[in-house]
């Protein structure tokens, strides 16, 4: 046997994966334990190794892949726990990253309640102080072309400045137009190195190689700031897997959908921003791509935050101006929209009209909820659940936890439900309609207001609290399907299994269309080599690469730009290349509207990338023979819970998940308890369990039904 272990470390909970010889799936589940994380990261692998009915070390002495996703580089940044960081620019542009893009760094990343009041609206406290920034004279300009030389006496006061007299334990590097020549960078490197070769460096031509003052150097800014922490993490992780006497690769999982190599994930932080989430979308195309769907909306809510991917056509999309708490950054990622909402959000009521709000702070793992027992002594979304009667309080995370109920109920009726004059019953319903309705809205937002319909797409349902609101919010929006797959509450770790070794490689020139195809072929070859000389060294034979040309395209005099795919056979040819012109016209219209394309305008190429992929082994689940529809043998009982389009709650059917077999059919309203999380099938709604024991729900209903 040989497993591969994929483990992914939220907010709240920490979640494993492990795959045996390709085929079986065993999945475990338990509390993220921050600030320390291994703790959480060893309990979820316990628990898996359990239902399989073994121990950690026969599980490590198996394994032979191990793959990780992690939240550390969002959480240092969020709670600003990042290095001391200092900054060396070209002299004259010390104020780049406090501008920021000038009266839109003001706004960009707020939430639509910040927005109400521009005037009060500010730009965000920068990681690097203005008293740690340091110009330093030289000049390149964009053709590369070096104007002035730099001043190495002026490098040697500016190191001193920030190492010696600041104390500063990360310094980021960006120079003007450094992409296009970045000798200037590595010489300011090389005086730190060695200087202080224990000093963090992150440099800009390395960490963002593209146009964009602002957006580059706040890149190596992000990067700097949670470079230190992120090595000593990986450090950590990977001595830690040690003391279980495993010594195979570890990957870690990066926001552009791929993994790479421990060792040179460490360098690169700022690709780990949502690495997570990222990795939902993948599990999410997996399965589509399993079951014949190519438009999925992929919503995750888990503890801490809901988050939303699209796939569209079974091309997943990437972000285009990717923030992490209002900080720009230029580096390929997945798109993935997010709110503070999600189960262990805590409710509060407005202070100034006593309106209920749900998030952004959350209770996280510790102390989590009330009903926990483990300290919480302020309501959360998971409270109200429970209240409503999703949750069963007896079997929670399968008997794992006993939930109390009436010291949540007694916590929740002082602080929310006395103070709004309602019944804990009405408060906890009116709880759920806003959670239900903050969903609706960013869902709303990433499909509607991008042109997309949802009543197109196929809603994948996952996360620990997802599975339970999907039914209700799936209706407003007017999906039609539901799938809550059978590893939900663990499906960003299952994506960490689907996911491939992937370097991304890119070079930032200006073309002009018509452009001979050879000219650009030729800019594509040292990339190429550059990508098979990697993953060869990582050991992947070149039937198990692939390489995905994408070009930038933008009208002449435009700034921004749109990433083109070449679906064209490789190297271009002249026929392709008019293709890939063409796919570009068609994108923009489908972007900016029809007739918005205007050739006439004069086409520029701005950007080359490559995106080489090494394949792992995806986990070949075999579909299980369906058997009968009745799933009489799993039903635990009956028991009153909230329906949507209903004002009290209801009896309804609560099954047993592990009892159930494939071809059950359940009529709504009911409840599904599985191991790691619950499924509610609304009513007028109807589930399907499949060969792969997911669970299908038919939620096409009318959007005016009521009760």
């Amino acid at each position: 046997m040989a497993f591969v272990v994929a483990t992914d470390v939220g907010g709240t909970c920490t979640d494993t994966v492990i795959v045996e010889d390709g085929r079986s799936v065993f999945i475990g589940k338990a509390l993220s334990t921050p600030p320390d994380f291994a703790g959480g990261v060893i309990a979820s692998i316990r628990s898996a190794a359990a239902v399989m009915q073994t121990d950690l070390d026969d599980i490590f002495r198996q394994t032979s892949l191990f793959i990780h996703g992690s939240t550390v580089v969002d959480n240092t940044l969020l709670e600003r726990k990042g290095a001391r960081t200092g900054l060396i620019t070209t002299a004259g542009f010390e104020d780049t990253l406090l501008v920021t893009r000038g009266a839109y760094g003001r706004w960009s990343g707020l939430s639509e309640e910040g927005l109400k009041h521009p005037v009060a609206t500010d730009r965000p406290a920068p990681l690097v102080p203005f008293g740690l920034i340091r110009g330093v004279t030289e000049r390149v300009d964009y053709k590369g072309a070096i104007i002035q030389q730099l001043d190495d006496s002026e490098v040697e006061q500016a190191v001193g400045y920030l190492i010696d007299e600041h104390q500063v334990e990360s310094v980021a590097i960006a120079l003007l137009w450094s992409f296009a020549n970045p000798v200037h960078e590595q010489r300011i490197r090389s005086i730190i190195r060695a200087r202080n070769p224990d000093v963090h460096v992150s440099v800009s031509s390395e960490v963002a190689p593209v146009p964009g003052e602002y957006e580059r150097t706040s890149t190596t800014v992000i990067n700097a700031y949670a470079g230190q922490v992120v090595s000593n993490y990986i450090n950590n992780l990977q001595k830690l897997l040690g003391e279980f006497n495993y010594r195979g690769p570890v990957l870690v999982m990066q926001g552009y959908g791929g993994l790479l190599p421990a060792e040179q994930a460490a360098g690169r932080a700022v690709n780990m921003v949502e690495c997570g989430p990222v990795a939902g979308v993948i599990g999410s195309k997996f399965l589509g791509d399993l079951m014949g769907d190519g438009n999925i909306i992929a919503a995750d809510m888990g503890g801490t935050t809901f988050k939303v991917g699209v796939i569209q056509d079974g091309e997943i999309e990437y972000a285009r101006e990717p923030l992490i708490d209002r900080f720009h950054y230029s580096v390929p990622k997945i798109d993935v929209a997010s709110i503070g909402a999600g189960g262990g959000s805590l409710i509060t009521l407005e202070q100034d009209t006593g309106a209920p709000l749900v998030g952004p702070q959350s209770a996280g793992a510790n102390p989590g909820p009330v009903c926990y027992g483990l300290g919480g002594t302020r309501p959360t979304v998971t409270d109200v659940l429970l209240l409503l009667g999703y949750i069963d309080p007896e079997h929670f995370l399968s008997g794992a936890m006993t939930l109390d109920v009436d010291n949540t109920a007694r916590l929740f009726r002082e602080q929310i439900a006395d103070p709004l004059g309602l019944s804990v019953e009405q408060a906890a319903i009116g709880i759920f309609r806003v959670a239900n309705a903050q969903a609706t809205d960013l869902i709303h937002k990433i499909t509607v207001e991008q042109g997309l319909d949802p009543r197109d797409f196929v809603l994948h349902a996952f996360g620990g609290t997802c599975p339970i609101l999907a039914g209700a919010f799936a209706r407003e929006l007017g999906v039609q399907r539901i799938i809550v797959p059978y590893t939900a509450s663990v499906n960003c770790a299952f994506g960490l299994a689907s996911t491939d070794v992937m370097h991304d490689y890119s070079v930032t020139l200006t073309k002009s269309v018509p452009c001979p195809a050879g000219e650009i072929n030729a800019i594509y070859e040292p990339m190429i080599g550059a990508a098979k000389q990697a993953l060869e060294q990582g050991g992947f034979p070149e039937n198990k690469m692939s390489l995905r040309w994408s070009v930038g395209f933008r009208y002449a005099m435009q700034v921004h730009e749109v990433v083109t795919p070449v679906r064209a056979a490789t190297p271009l040819d002249e026929e392709g290349l008019q293709q890939l012109v063409s796919d570009f016209e068609t994108l923009y219209e489908n972007r900016y509207g029809k007739g918005s394309a205007y050739r006439d305008a004069g086409i520029e190429m701005t950007g080359f990338r490559l995106s080489a992929a090494g394949r792992i082994e995806r986990p070949e689940v075999a579909a299980q023979a369906l058997t009968g529809s009745s799933p009489d043998a799993a039903r635990t009982g009956r028991r009153r819970i909230f329906v949507s389009g209903h004002d009290s709650l209801t009896e309804a059917d609560i099954l047993d998940f592990e009892k159930m077999t494939p071809g059950n059919i359940i009529d709504g309203p009911a409840v599904i308890h599985t191991p790691i999380t619950t499924i509610v099938i609304q009513d007028s709604q109807q589930g399907f369990m499949d060969g792969h024991r997911n669970i299908i729900i038919d939620a096409s209903i009318p959007l005016n039904y009521v009760d």
